[in-house]
C-alpha cells in the first residue's frame, strides 16, 4: 500500500476540506497543516501538497514550505474562485512546481473551486473597473465559488487518488518490463 503525507494550507476550510477527503481516500495518509509539516517527507511514497491561491501562486505559507519538499512524489491540489480549468488556475500549478525542492516528481494536479474568504470579497467589491478582481465578472465568479466544495468536488478529490494510485501501478509495471529487457539484452547482446 502507498503511503500518503497530505500537507495543506486554508484559511477558511476549503483546502482542508480537499485535503481531508484525498487523506480518506489514500487510507494510509498522515495530514498535516502546513504549519505543523515535516522538515522531511522521504518515508512517504507521495506527498500531497495542497494550497489557496494567492496572486496566481500558492499562498504564502506554501511557498515558504514548497522548496523543503525535496526527492519525493508530489501531487498538487489547491483551490480557488475561478473555474478549475482557467488560465489562472492551471498557471499557478507551474508556479508551484518552480518552487519545489529538487528530485521531486509531480505526478499529477488537482483543483476545484472554494468559497472567496469574506475579508477579500469585502476588499474586492471597492476595486475599481481596471481591477482584474472587481466588477461584475467577478461577482459571478464569486457567486459561483460560493457552494464550493461541494461534494462532486470531494468525490472528484478521491477519485484524484485512485488515479494516481493507478498510474504509479502502471509506472511500476513498465519499469519492471524495461528492467527486464536491459537484463535480457545483456544476456544475450545482439550482433549489431
Amino acid at each position: 500500500m502507498t503511503k500518503w503525507a497530505v500537507i495543506y494550507s486554508s484559511v477558511t476550510g476549503n483546502t482542508r476540506q480537499i485535503a481531508e477527503a484525498i487523506a480518506e481516500q489514500a487510507g494510509d495518509a498522515d495530514v498535516f497543516r502546513v504549519q505543523d509539516a515535516p522538515a522531511d517527507v522521504s518515508g512517504y511514497d507521495v506527498v500531497a501538497l495542497g494550497y489557496w491561491l494567492r496572486l496566481g501562486q500558492p499562498d504564502p505559507l506554501m511557498l515558504k514550505y514548497l522548496p523543503t519538499v525535496k526527492n519525493v512524489r508530489v501531487c498538487f491540489f489547491q483551490t480557488h474562485g475561478t473555474s478549475p480549468v482557467s488560465e489562472h488556475a492551471i498557471t499557478s500549478f507551474a508556479r508551484a512546481g518552480y518552487y519545489l525542492g529538487e528530485g521531486c516528481e509531480i505526478l499529477g494536479t488537482f483543483g476545484c473551486r472554494g468559497k472567496i474568504n469574506p475579508v477579500m470579497q469585502k476588499k474586492r467589491a471597492q476595486a475599481g473597473p481596471d481591477d482584474p478582481h472587481g466588477g461584475a465578472k467577478s461577482l459571478e465568479r464569486w457567486k459561483l465559488a460560493s457552494t464550493h466544495p461541494d461534494e462532486q468536488d470531494l468525490a472528484d478529490a478521491k477519485d484524484f487518488v485512485v488515479r494516481m494510485e493507478r498510474k504509479l501501478i502502471l509506472k511500476e509495471r513498465f519499469l519492471a518490463r524495461q528492467a527486464a529487457k536491459r537484463k535480457e539484452q545483456q544476456k544475450n547482446p545482439s550482433d549489431d
